[in-house]
């Protein structure tokens, strides 16, 4: 708990004014405590339990992760999650989501017109028999961008680089890992968990492409970090907390 709280402490005070161009924004699903579906009849379930959705953001440029959110999948969570988004941006960006419609107010209430915003729509053919019950979506037989605010590059219209993301958050946090017992069990540590992945992926992790952290092609920081470095963070952060 204390170091993920020092992790969002840290990057919250750090992630600002970032020159951004392009960003991606998505979601990606797990549970806290049991299944949504589970929650009625499961035993001393908290107050959170179900789904949770937690919502990144990635530049598409630097691969850094500025914001994220996690909560629910509805309009409340879509403003809260775009408020922190462009708090964090110092000039005009282009931004593309999928098609949620949660994104449509939330753009425009965090945005305003002052941004150049698209949507990639994904559509689906039928579910065979063989693939119902599966983890995995129905076969994508077409994509549809669409315009909705400014003016933006239809080239750059894509969410891929936040899907990767997301495939990145499962594969280093077990809290995400499909069918074991590893999932939350409090809403809060989950978040803390997410945090944690943060700053160890924008931070320490050097990224294949660019061959330097996210952080580093970003000129949040200067220097590769190694986990002694996110330590020295939690220090600061409990030194504060005390003072």
């Amino acid at each position: 708990m204390d170091a993920g709280q020092a992790a969002s402490w840290y990057q919250d005070r750090v992630f600002r004014n970032l020159t951004c161009k392009r960003v991606q924004v998505d979601e990606v699903w797990a549970f806290v405590h049991c299944k949504q579906k589970n929650v009625a009849a499961a035993k001393k379930a908290p107050r959170n339990a179900g789904d949770c959705w937690t919502w990144t953001a990635i530049d598409a440029d630097t691969k850094l992760i500025p914001s994220w959110y996690v909560g629910g999948r509805d309009s409340d969570a879509a403003m809260v999650f775009m408020d922190d988004l462009a708090s964090r941006l110092a000039n005009r960006v282009q931004l593309t989501s999928d098609g949620h419609r949660a994104y449509l107010e939330a753009v425009e209430g965090a945005f305003g017109a002052d941004i150049d915003y698209a949507m990639l729509v994904k559509m689906y053919g039928p579910t065979s028999e063989s693939a119902k019950g599966r983890y995995s979506p129905a076969e994508c037989i077409g994509a549809k961008k669409m315009r909705i605010e400014g003016n933006p590059d239809i080239d750059h219209v894509s969410t891929s680089y936040a899907e990767r993301s997301n495939l990145n958050v499962r594969m280093h946090t077990r809290r995400f890992t499909r069918l074991t017992n590893g999932f939350s069990k409090k809403v809060e540590n989950h978040a803390h968990s997410v945090a944690l992945f943060a700053m160890y992926y924008n931070f320490v992790r050097v990224h294949k492409t660019l061959r330097v952290t996210p952080a580093m092609a970003a000129n949040v920081t200067k220097r590769l970090w190694e986990m002694s470095d996110i330590v020295d963070v939690l220090e600061a952060w409990e030194a504060k907390a005390a003072n």
